[in-house]
């Protein structure tokens, strides 16, 4: 009996990493606008991790039944409006931004998310003084 336990739980430990991870995580956005005095940072939460997929180069051989290629993506997001700070009255202040409230595998809907994968440029890219953004109520 305790070797039976032994091996479903070493299968569980193998078989883990190989589960989707697609979750809300925490996300520090840098935001500025040429005419506003600051950059912004906002802290929210996007959609990231692993999902699963087949390889598509071998659809030739079994068809397109095969190719299974899924992203993850928002399932349930909502949108936030920030204020930047030095903005001239002429400027519009205002910047939406997404919150991720769900996420799950799935394709990529390119009319509402931007699906491309980008590197991590090594830290702000604002060329202004960095203020926090706050949000009333958190």
């Amino acid at each position: 009996m305790n070797a039976a336990v032994f091996a479903c739980f070493l299968l569980l430990l193998l078989c883990g990493s190989a589960a989707p991870t697609c979750i809300a995580t925490d996300y520090t956005l840098y935001v500025e606008k040429p005419e506003c005095d600051f950059c912004v940072a906002i802290n929210t939460t996007v959609c990231m991790g692993f999902c699963y997929s087949r390889d598509s180069n071998i659809r030739d051989t079994f068809g397109s039944r095969f190719l299974i290629q899924t992203g993850c993506t928002y399932d349930r997001v909502e949108y936030r409006t920030a204020q930047l700070p030095g903005c001239p009255g002429a400027a519009s202040a205002a910047f939406t931004y997404p919150v991720a409230l769900s996420c799950h595998c799935g394709a990529c809907r390119t009319d509402t998310n931007d699906c491309a994968h980008r590197a991590d440029a090594g830290g702000p890219a604002c060329t202004k003084p960095v203020r926090q953004h706050t949000i009333a109520g958190r």
